[in-house]
């Protein structure tokens, strides 16, 4: 067990409060998993890998662990992120046609295009609008696991941090109140301040930062746990790879080191 755990610890034997990513390397960095229905901030700037992060979670529940899934597009259109995550092998299509993973394309109607997507928050800027949309999916497909990418562009246009932060809770305690262990990516400038308007890391149980920084002529990932409550979790930064089947963390190696 790591050392520096808080007064809520959680045993890591309790495997039934856990909820496994799948993701190679990261889950023995936090006990064994997440904990079951809590809400877990990915924070990081452009390129660290955000999205695929999140849906490899989503992926790895549906078909290594038998848990539905439901994707909150706020960027992309469902379509483009379909496209972008093939290239790991990942079929959401496939997914969504045996009704393990719904897409809700809370995108098109913020940019003014049509849909022809069957799920679709027709208010996009209204957090109401967008419960009931996810409350209504949970209920027909039964899930257990939920990303919303992203809340930037939600915070963009509610401007006000105390705004962002009253209703970005909403949403993250209704996530948690369905029996949904959720993620919420979260775009950042600053790699010293894991949330974007000051706020978003205050309504998450957890936040993990991807980083992609630049190390003389090339560009490396690592990324950390920065802060995960009701577990001890590791307290390093490590590095991690994007390969062909997804993301890969490297959890017993503190450097990169450079051929």
């Amino acid at each position: 067990m790591f050392n520096g755990a808080d007064s809520e610890e959680i045993s890591m034997d309790d495997a039934e409060n856990r909820v496994k990513t799948g993701i190679p390397g990261f889950d023995e960095l936090c006990g064994g998993g997440l904990i079951r229905d809590r809400t877990y901030l990915i924070s990081g700037t452009s390129g660290a890998g955000k999205t695929n992060f999140g849906i490899q979670f989503i992926y790895n529940g549906i078909t290594k662990y038998g848990e539905n899934g439901i994707i909150i597009a706020t960027e992309e259109r469902p379509e483009q992120i379909r496209k972008n995550v093939s290239k790991f092998g990942w079929d959401l299509k496939k997914l969504e046609d045996e009704g393990k993973l719904a897409i809700i394309d809370a995108c098109s109607t913020k940019i003014g295009v049509p849909s022809q997507e069957k799920y679709v928050d027709v208010r996009p800027f209204d957090i109401r609008s967008m419960l009931d949309q996810i409350i209504t999916t949970q209920e027909q497909i039964n899930a257990k696991r939920a990303i919303v990418d992203s809340t930037t562009s939600i915070s963009f246009f509610l401007q006000e941090p105390a705004k962002i932060r009253i209703e970005l809770l909403k949403l993250s305690t209704t996530l948690e109140i369905l029996g949904l262990t959720s993620m919420m990516t979260c775009e950042i400038i600053d790699e010293t301040n894991p949330s974007r308007f000051g706020v978003e890391n205050f309504v998450t149980d957890g936040t993990i930062m991807l980083y992609y920084d630049r190390h003389e002529n090339v560009r490396l990932h690592s990324m950390e746990i920065y802060k995960m409550r009701g577990t001890d979790h590791s307290k390093k930064i490590h590095p991690y790879d994007i390969t062909p089947d997804g993301f890969v963390i490297h959890p017993h190696r503190d450097l990169y080191t450079m051929a």
